[in-house]
């Protein structure tokens, strides 16, 4: 983006400005449904370049905010712009259209979900496995470092570009300020299948949430297969994962890393306590480990 285009953005980010989408962008018509919102490829018809842009559904919208009276919630598009990391997806403006609807244009990373590669088992991408898993720890510490949780961290979140040389992390939808009142039991918000015992158990959370969702995905990403062999999607069967520890990774990759499988292991402890505290440390952990398999 040039001078004016930031410039342009950080008045339309206090919406001074209403954003009249027809006239600026041409949306392609096949839209992606989230959480929250459809996320359309969008181009900007003055200039040619494309973009991605969220159109957020105003009543699951209200439903999540309801969640957080009497605090001071960051909107989606505000925290995106807060976090400024080569590994995660920019926010470049955020605001309402013309028509009221709030909406958020973001970098359009042109690739597939890791959810889809493991879906669709793209042998591809295996030799990238390894670094891309550094990749999503750097995104997530980026987050963290940016004084947030994120809330959401899934296959679904990161997305790759073709060649399978880069990934970003997107979506900040659930993501809330690393500060007393938002890490208050009650808010059980998710993708069940990722979230983590205390927010299940509706108890006090940290960004060690995070962690433990980054090692669900880890996990996912090395086996295909769910830690605690989960295929109910619901909170209700997630309610199981801190009934007995993860099944244990060499199980299915008999040769698989030392270092690497007891890093992903502590991600997965039912205690927070016994978790990595930072992404940090699960980098160190693994620093000298240069291939999934033991050589």
């Amino acid at each position: 983006m040039g001078i004016l285009d930031s410039i342009s953005g950080l008045f339309k980010s206090k919406g001074s400005e209403r954003l009249d989408l027809s006239k600026r962008f041409r949306l392609e018509r096949h839209a992606f449904t989230g959480t929250m919102s459809k996320f359309h490829v969008a181009h900007e018809i003055a200039t040619g370049k494309v973009y991605g842009i969220k159109l957020l559904d105003k009543e699951k919208l209200t439903q999540f905010r309801d969640r957080f009276k009497g605090l001071k919630r960051p909107e989606e598009g505000e925290i995106g712009m807060k976090i400024d990391h080569p590994r995660v997806a920019k926010t470049y403006e955020w605001g309402k259209t013309t028509t009221g609807q709030e909406y958020i244009l973001m970098e359009y990373v042109d690739g597939p979900g890791v959810n889809t590669i493991l879906r669709d088992m793209s042998f591809d991408w295996i030799p990238h496995r390894l670094t891309h898993i550094r990749q999503m720890a750097e995104a997530i510490q980026a987050v963290h470092d940016a004084g947030f949780i994120h809330r959401d961290i899934c296959p679904r979140n990161f997305i790759c570009y073709k060649d399978y040389t880069w990934l970003k992390l997107i979506d900040f939808g659930l993501t809330v300020p690393n500060e007393p009142p938002f890490r208050q039991p009650g808010n059980r918000t998710g993708t069940p299948q990722y979230m983590a015992p205390e927010i299940i158990r509706r108890r006090g959370t940290d960004p060690r949430v995070d962690i433990f969702a980054f090692g669900v995905t880890v996990y996912r990403m090395l086996t295909n297969e769910h830690p605690w062999g989960a295929t109910d999607t619901t909170a209700l069967a997630a309610l199981a994962f801190d009934q007995k520890k993860a099944e244990e990774i060499t199980k299915f990759r008999p040769n698989l890393n030392v270092k690497l499988a007891r890093a992903v292991h502590r991600c997965l402890e039912i205690r927070p306590e016994a978790r990595f505290e930072s992404c940090k440390q699960f980098l160190s952990a693994i620093s000298e480990v240069k291939t999934e398999d033991e050589t």
